[in-house]
């Protein structure tokens, strides 16, 4: 389950399904990525071929990723069974 939401632009489409402050194209691989987190129950649920699931290293140690369109990642924490700080970044 998402537990909290980082971006305001991704907290109002989630909320809303608002796009107009996203920066991303694919809204389809966004709106599953976002429905995998509400059901996952651990981190590694995210692991779907072609979304390209790794932890972070470095100063976002601690942190996952997926592959949501070109250089933007969804990202997120894990708390017991929750995402948490979920994010929608181009960290590169």
């Amino acid at each position: 389950m998402i537990r909290s939401i980082r971006s305001k632009a991704l907290k109002r489409y989630a909320e809303t399904g608002d796009r107009a402050k996203l920066s991303i194209q694919n809204l389809r691989r966004l709106d599953a990525i976002l429905e995998r987190l509400e059901t996952a129950v651990v981190a590694e649920d995210m692991n779907i071929p072609g979304w390209r699931f790794h932890a972070l290293k470095g100063k976002l140690a601690g942190r996952y990723a997926v592959d949501a369109s070109g250089n933007w990642r969804v990202t997120f924490g894990w708390d017991g069974a929750d995402a948490v700080d979920v994010d929608l970044e181009d960290y590169h």
